[in-house]
């Protein structure tokens, strides 16, 4: 697991497994989103799977996918929500870590 800091309050990944998410809580994340659409790829692990061991975890997560069509607005809209609604600091991850950060840079410049 390859986090990266983009700021205090936002950390980015690539795709995270549930055995890597006692980890995740373990370093201080409060809330995950994943932006990467289920089924992307055969070795991905599923939002569901994620999201069930993160819930029991008691962290807040949400599922905003970035697919082909780059960063929508109803993502950009979903993102903003979960800025609103979840404690931070948040991990977002896709596949490489690249979609969840172009996200958060076109709504933190909504937000700012």
């Amino acid at each position: 697991m390859d986090i990266r800091q983009i700021d205090d309050e936002y950390s980015v990944s690539g795709q995270i497994t549930v055995d890597e998410l006692d980890q995740i809580k373990a370093l201080g994340f409060k809330s995950i989103v994943c932006h990467r659409p289920d089924g992307e790829s055969a070795d991905q692990t599923p939002f569901a799977d994620i999201e069930a061991r993160a819930k029991e975890l008691g962290l807040q997560i949400t599922h905003v996918p970035v697919g082909p069509m780059g960063v929508t607005e109803e993502a950009v809209q979903g993102m903003v929500d979960a800025l609103d609604e979840f404690e931070r600091p948040m991990l977002g991850y896709c596949r490489s870590g690249a979609r969840s950060t172009a996200i958060y840079q076109k709504t933190h410049h909504i937000r700012a």
